[in-house]
């Protein structure tokens, strides 16, 4: 049963007035008689259109500088009595109370005014309580009445009033309770993790209201959607949607640059970093960072951290990839790249990022606080006899930033700010550390004079051992091995500078 109701009075109290008007309009020629309040009262009356003002239903004022306009029974009544019941309709009968069938409401702009950075008071008063009130009525008595939360539905309600002549059906009125519900329960989330920084509870609450369809997830018999402003977070120069898996690389790709100051080039592959560079000159930075590896590159993800000019595009040009980040192009290196419609240009916007991350697992979500430490030459204590040179302390910071970003147990090798290897994703470090020589040596790179750092301790001496053997002079590890002292003994035996951090940075 379609059970179609037609508009006869409609509650219309909203902060934000752009494309109201043509509803507003086509209502009023429908002959539905209109009630609102404050500056809403004052649009309608600006379009020549008749107005019942809210304090003349109700016989009360906007009283506590507008905190209570609409909590009043004669609009609580109107809205949530039900017309099938006979004792709801003597009710409303015996105290005049109008019979509301369409509420059109949005919300005090509680988000904007905290990301503007309003004060406390600001924010709190911008805490709607007759307007969400408002929204869970009208949604709650949907066989009823319709509500309207999101100036995004007057297209369609507008087009299904004139398509009906003014009469909505139930299925159309509980879709649009469905949409009500997602912007009262997300304002909820928005308020309540503000109020949840300080001795937070715990408990989980994530509201994200924009999404995008992806061509599938990891694999192609897979669903995938993102959820996110994707929009505010890059603008899109060139090539097609992103996938999921490229979703996944572009993440690690922007949390692996953002270690880095100085100009950076960085390609990735399944997450992990398969070239990265810091020189003087971008251009550079990228033949460095593709030496590294340039059969794993092929097909990557590639980012920087400074201006691709003409000259760096040229260089990127020869090479097949998916992705290309960087903070601004020069316009020619734009016009370059966008010769090939499929790979994807993104410039990099500034936006404050989450410091915690979760994923979903097993029967529920396990959440954590980003990994945001990193240690410097400051932080790394040598344990051994020799001390590491300048140069070493500088590769032992370039070495550490990258281990944390690789997946464990994980190996990787510099040199001169230069990746030449790493071993990633191993099931031991021995394995890590002779995959990561072995892959420096398959490109040429000499292995002696290099700084190695490691994801977490050395439970053996034997990662020492082989490290002295392939001629690394540097190593960094977190130590807390109840065998430190082996390791410790073994580089001094070796003539190798090891320092520790105190820090494990394991990737799973």
């Amino acid at each position: 049963m379609t059970q179609s109701i037609k508009i006869k009075n409609a509650l219309i109290s909203v902060y934000y007035k752009d494309g109201l008007a043509p509803l507003v309009k086509l209502l009023a020629a429908q002959g539905v008689q209109l009630f609102s309040t404050g500056g809403t009262e004052q649009f309608i009356k600006d379009l020549n259109i008749p107005v019942t003002a809210v304090e003349d239903l109700t016989g009360y004022p906007s009283i506590l500088g507008g905190r209570v306009k609409t909590l009043h029974p004669k609009v609580f009544g109107g809205i949530l009595n039900r017309r099938n019941l006979a004792g709801d309709q003597s009710q409303i009968a015996e105290y005049e109370i109008p019979e509301i069938d369409l509420v059109i409401v949005d919300l005090y702009p509680f988000e904007e005014t905290l990301k503007a950075g309003g004060t406390a008071e600001e924010i709190i008063e911008k805490i709607d309580i007759g307007g969400i009130s408002l929204i869970r009525a009208a949604a709650k008595n949907f066989n009823d009445v319709v509500i309207i939360a999101s100036k995004n539905d007057y297209p369609t309600l507008h087009a299904q009033l004139e398509a009906q002549n003014g009469e909505t059906t139930l299925s159309q009125r509980k879709s649009f309770a469905k949409t009500a519900f997602h912007t009262s329960s997300h304002y909820d989330t928005a308020i309540f993790n503000y109020f949840n920084q300080e001795e937070p509870l715990d408990v989980f609450k994530q509201s994200l209201t924009e999404s995008k369809t992806l061509r599938y997830g990891e694999n192609p018999h897979q669903g995938g959607k993102f959820y996110g402003d994707l929009d505010g977070m890059f603008t899109k120069l060139n090539g097609k949607e992103l996938s999921y898996n490229n979703l996944v690389d572009v993440d690690a790709a922007v949390a692996l640059m953002d270690e880095f100051e100085e100009p950076t080039f960085a390609i990735l592959k399944h997450t992990n970093a398969c070239g990265i560079a810091s020189r003087k000159t971008v251009k550079q930075a990228w033949l460095d960072a593709l030496a590294c590896d340039p059969v794993s590159a092929f097909g990557g993800v590639l980012i920087t951290n400074v201006e691709v000019d003409l000259e760096t595009a040229q260089e990127i040009n020869n090479l097949f990839f998916e992705v290309l980040i960087a903070p601004s192009y020069q316009p020619e290196a734009v016009e370059l790249f966008t010769k090939k419609k499929n790979r994807v240009i993104l410039k990099r916007n500034e936006v404050e990022l989450s410091k915690k991350q979760f994923k979903t697992l097993l029967n529920g979500v396990i959440e954590q606080d980003k990994d945001l430490i990193i240690e410097g030459p400051e932080q790394m204590t040598t344990v051994t006899d020799k001390a590491p040179t300048e140069q070493e302390l500088k590769d032992l910071f370039f070495a550490n930033k990258i281990v944390k970003h690789t997946k464990s147990n994980t190996i990787v090798l510099v040199k001169d700010d230069v990746l030449i290897a790493s071993g990633v994703g191993q099931t031991s470090r021995v394995d890590a550390l002779k995959q990561a020589i072995e892959k420096a040596t398959s490109f040429g790179f000499s292995i002696k004079g290099a700084s190695m750092a490691s994801d977490a301790f050395f439970p053996f001496p034997d990662c020492v051992e082989i490290a002295a053997e392939a001629g690394i002079t540097a190593v960094l590890q977190p130590g807390g091995s109840i065998k430190d002292a082996d390791s410790v003994n073994k580089a001094n035996e070796k003539g190798i500078a090891m320092v520790t951090t105190g820090v494990r940075h394991f990737k799973h």
